[in-house]
């Protein structure tokens, strides 16, 4: 299938074509179906160097933008894989590269970009705060050089196969600032040594093959040494990460729609019904063609979203509306392929319905279609802020 945006990353998209197709559909039906972690592909990727794109290359990286990572996420999807288990190292990424001091990136850079270290795993989330992030609980108070952190976090994916997290406390209480904003910190956690010295690690069983958990901090120790950037000044920084995020949730989410267009366009030209393909049926035509479109309209906003991500220049506008326009159009895309695969649509060695839940979740998470609309009312046609 012939696409309209992104033609300039033949390269990369051919290279993670190849990796992927050394695990086909039958390695994921069977992850899935064990409720496993993919702990083979996710090395393949790592050892090829796509886990390392946004790495500098002054520390073992190769350099790249948010542009050629959404790619790489983007191609996993499309061939049929699922690039949630391992796209928060690309997003956390940015948070370090960006906001962390020269010890820390040489410190841990080269080490994730070998896979020594995994930085998969971002810790902001919490029970009662959902997307309120400004009003989270869990604190962190400095005594000497540690920071003493206590609270709870939740849906937080990855924990298990990572071996460092991005935590977001608040170092100054809420009452003594004058933003809602400020007051924020970031962490960087080494999860190993904080297992069972202040961390617990709770399993939260899910729809999707998604490893996501509840995390209970009780006076876990973390040196001030791990602090990233300035006291105080977390939430700024977190949304260097989560802008990254959206982007890239969006290219999966691409990736998905591509995918599932794929499979329903070649089912509809080889099903006979009636005497007929299927395909031949404007029925049939017409809602695939629609979510065609929508795709291919979300990934240009998804190119426009990491341009402006790579340029330096403010894409938060963007980096959601390309999150919201990709998850639509997978959704979209998704039902028309159970659709007219019928009854197969629902059988798992169709692949259609692992696939169909997977993309289900980019409705929700990270950061629902609802706030998305907020944010466009207030932030882009300046109507009252309505929460």
């Amino acid at each position: 299938m012939q696409t309209t945006a992104g033609t300039g990353y033949g390269a990369i998209r051919d290279g993670v074509r190849a990796l992927c197709a050394e695990f086909p559909d039958a390695y994921f039906r069977k992850i899935d179906a064990a409720r496993a972690y993919p702990v083979a592909f996710v090395d393949a990727l790592t050892k090829a160097g796509w886990m390392a794109a946004l790495i500098p290359e002054e520390f073992g990286g190769s350099g790249l933008g948010l542009t050629a990572a959404s790619v790489i996420m983007e191609e996993i999807n499309r061939s049929g894989g699922n690039a949630g288990a391992c796209h928060g190292q690309m997003y956390n990424m940015t948070t370090l590269i960006r906001h962390g001091s020269t010890e820390q990136k040489r410190t841990y850079l080269p080490r994730i970009a070998t896979g020594e270290l995994r930085l998969q795993s971002m810790g902001v989330t919490e029970p009662t705060t959902g997307t309120d992030t400004t009003k989270i609980k869990t604190t962190a108070v400095r005594q000497g050089d540690r920071y003493v952190v206590n609270g709870q976090k939740v849906w937080i994916s990855r924990v298990r196969h990572s071996d460092l997290m991005i935590l977001l406390a608040r170092t100054t209480p809420l009452a003594e600032v004058s933003r809602k904003s400020e007051g924020l910190s970031i962490f960087l956690v080494d999860i190993k040594q904080a297992l069972g010295s202040g961390l617990e690690v709770r399993p939260i069983a899910n729809m999707v093959n998604h490893e996501t958990n509840a995390l209970f901090f009780d006076n876990l120790e973390i040196p001030v040494e791990n602090l990233i950037g300035e006291e105080g000044q977390g939430f700024k920084y977190i949304m260097t990460g989560l802008n990254a995020e959206r982007a890239l949730i969006a290219a999966e989410c691409i990736g998905d729609g591509y995918w599932f267009i794929d499979r329903v366009t070649t089912y509809a030209k080889e099903r006979v019904v009636f005497d007929r393909p299927i395909g031949q049926n404007q029925g049939v035509q017409f809602p695939i063609a629609k979510a065609f479109m929508a795709v291919e309209a979300a990934n240009l906003m998804r190119f426009e979203a990491c341009r402006r991500y790579d340029a330096g220049e403010p894409c938060g506008a963007q980096a959601n509306m390309a999150k919201y326009l990709g998850a639509e159009a997978s959704w979209e895309a998704a039902n028309a392929c159970i659709q007219f695969h019928g009854g197969f649509g629902f059988a798992t060695e169709y692949d259609v319905e692992r696939k169909f839940r997977e993309t289900r979740l980019y409705q929700v998470a990270p950061i629902s279609t609802n706030m998305i609309y907020s944010y466009v009312a207030e932030h882009i046609l300046g109507l009252p802020r309505s929460y």
